[in-house]
């Protein structure tokens, strides 16, 4: 049987606000349903990195949390910090951040929580069973919560094709080192001339693999490729890896994201806004030009189906000129822009039981 995929499209008119058509989405798709009263709810969005102008807007997430209240929920907003350096590596940043991209309190109405804490070592390693991982460091805010409610701007992303709910959770709510296990294959290394030998990274290595003499020491025996030294190290001296293929890194995300909501049965809903689609993902410190019109918002209990229903409704679409898509009438867009194949991440989420690609659309 398919899954249910709700939809709303961006018309709008008096008594009929966009705001409006969301909490109707919301309710038609019983997003509520999940929530029992005094449940803490985690809502993740991606709160924009400094100088992007594309992420969601905050008036729409105001909107769910008044939803949630209304139902008794306890609603936080969360994101774990980011393995790049930017406005996002650690909490203090990246709180910062997103009250300057509109999320004050007095804004949203709710508390930000950053789900893997103040530097990202606040995570608990989640048993799965996938492809590449047996178990996957995940935020502890995220894995504490009693629901999860995704929220995505669904837009390009270089290394995945497009980014939807499936990044939205495995990416974003995976620890520091969990999000270099996903971007590397390679296991790290020690550039000798910039470590101070502070053995920082010996106390956070799992696998004891690191000693520290003058320099330190990488045994690759031992090294499980985990990534704490790499999130620990200050200097730079043990560095990050980004190399690793595409259909890689999207089958791992996946395996993410199905430890994320392994302990969220029946107690997670995915709403994408697909609107401002831009062809590189809100990580970026600047937000290009949308490569098609703005569609609408969907609603699902399903991450896979939505994410492919996001994905068909864009390449539906007429391109738009004079944007990074070239050829306006591809037909995949997000692979036109990336030479990137999207769809492996749903193939594989699909795979490993987190729901079905095919579909049924309804409209609200």
């Amino acid at each position: 049987m398919a899954s249910e995929v709700f939809f709303t499209n961006m018309r709008a008119k008096r008594g009929a606000s966009l705001l409006e058509k969301l909490e109707l989405l919301c309710r038609r798709a019983k997003v509520l349903d999940v929530i029992s009263e005094k449940d803490l709810v985690a809502l993740k969005i991606h709160f924009g990195e400094k100088g992007n102008t594309a992420y969601i807007r905050p008036t729409y997430a105001r909107r769910l949390i008044d939803l949630i209240k209304e139902k008794g929920g306890k609603p936080f907003f969360t994101d774990a910090n980011t393995l790049y350096v930017g406005s996002r590596a650690n909490a203090v940043d990246h709180l910062n951040t997103a009250v300057e991209n509109g999320f004050a309190y007095s804004v949203v109405g709710a508390p930000l929580v950053i789900a893997d804490g103040l530097n990202g070592k606040d995570f608990i390693k989640v048993p799965i069973e996938g492809k590449h991982f047996n178990e996957v460091n995940i935020g502890s805010a995220a894995v504490n919560a009693d629901v999860l409610i995704t929220l995505t701007h669904f837009k390009g992303h270089e290394a995945t094709g497009f980014g939807g709910a499936l990044k939205n959770v495995g990416m974003g709510l995976g620890s520091r080192s969990g999000k270099q296990q996903m971007h590397s294959d390679i296991l790290p290394s020690v550039k000798l001339e910039k470590c101070i030998a502070c053995q920082k990274c010996v106390s956070w290595c799992p696998a004891q693999a690191i000693t520290v003499e003058k320099q330190a020491t990488i045994d690759q025996e031992k090294c499980i490729g985990c990534g704490e030294c790499t999130v620990t190290c200050n200097e730079g001296a043990i560095g990050i890896s980004w190399k690793s293929e595409a259909n890689i890194i999207q089958q791992k995300i996946a395996e993410y994201t199905l430890g994320a909501l392994k302990n969220k049965q029946g107690k997670s809903f995915f709403i994408n806004f697909v609107m401002n689609v831009t062809p590189d993902c809100d990580c970026v410190s600047w937000s290009d030009a949308p490569i098609v019109g703005d569609i609408g918002i969907l609603a699902s209990k399903d991450p896979v189906a939505i994410d492919q229903a996001s994905l068909d409704l864009v390449n539906k679409s007429q391109g738009l000129p004079g944007t990074r898509l070239e050829h306006v009438g591809a037909a995949d867009k997000f692979a036109a822009i990336h030479g990137i194949d999207g769809t492996v991440q749903l193939d594989h989420a699909e795979e490993i039981g987190l729901g079905k690609r095919e579909y049924q659309l309804i409209e609200v």
